[in-house]
């Protein structure tokens, strides 16, 4: 998968130094990943949630971050939309942003 957007999550990381090695091990699975539908994530983050429009909500570092994505499966392109804390998620409507 095609990962658009990495200069937000290492800004992030290197605002939230604990979120720099659960954020790399995500893009490097999610970068090496074919995944065509969302089963294809929960084989491999059994923790995703799905929203609507191809959304994907990861929990990082054990929950403690939030990350979320669009995922273009027939381009095999992975937007990042947000990445914050728990506190930062629950102010944003994750379906839209």
């Amino acid at each position: 998968m095609r990962i658009i957007a990495v200069k937000t999550l290492r800004l992030f990381w290197q605002k939230y130094n604990d979120s720099e090695q659960p954020l790399k091990a995500w893009f490097e699975i999610a970068g090496k990943a074919n995944w065509q539908n969302p089963g294809d994530i929960k084989s491999q983050f059994r923790n995703a949630s799905f929203l609507a429009d191809n959304r994907v909500v990861f929990n990082i570092a054990g929950n403690k971050y939030r990350l979320i994505v669009k995922i273009n499966y027939a381009y095999y392109t992975i937007y990042v939309r947000f990445i914050g804390t728990h506190k930062e998620y629950d102010t944003i409507n994750a379906k839209e942003i």
